[in-house]
């Protein structure tokens, strides 16, 4: 390797262009369910964090409270959020993913790992490749969750 593959401003600009090339792809194929990119993004956010505020997960996508509470709508709508009162302040209200919204997640997810599973098999990238990419899963988490 050179040195300017060691430089974290090229890694970053690097990795940077190739996963953003890869989520604009696995995005672009349709799943089933229907959920749009902020629907998923909020659904996903909500089921990793658990029940909390639309406010709070507004704050933590870093988008207005309106367009969180437009979102948050859509799902309650779908039957996919439940909202309720706070046990804790009467005032807010809690909100939490229902079965029906995990179920949209998991099968959104299965068809996304099924779709990026059929790209890694067939002898496009050869066992070490595999094992490179399997090793940078966790790598790429970690540096995510340093931003």
């Amino acid at each position: 390797m050179s040195d300017r593959d060691l430089d974290p401003e090229a890694v970053a600009s690097a990795l940077l262009a190739s996963i953003g090339v890869l989520l604009r792809r696995v995005r672009q194929v349709p799943v089933e369910g229907g959920l749009t990119m902020p629907e998923r993004a909020a659904l996903a956010q909500l089921d990793r964090s658990g029940p909390t505020t639309s406010s709070a997960l507004a704050r933590d996508a870093q988008i207005t409270a309106q367009a969180m509470g437009a979102t948050l709508g859509a799902l309650r709508t779908r039957g996919l959020v439940e909202r309720r009162p706070d046990p804790e302040d009467g005032r807010r209200a809690v909100l939490t993913v229902t079965d029906a919204g995990r179920q949209a997640l998991r099968n959104k997810r299965n068809a996304r790992a099924e779709l990026l599973g059929r790209a890694l098999t067939g002898g496009t990238f050869t066992p070490t490749e595999l094992e490179q990419l399997a090793a940078a899963a966790p790598l790429l988490e970690r540096l995510a969750q340093k931003i």
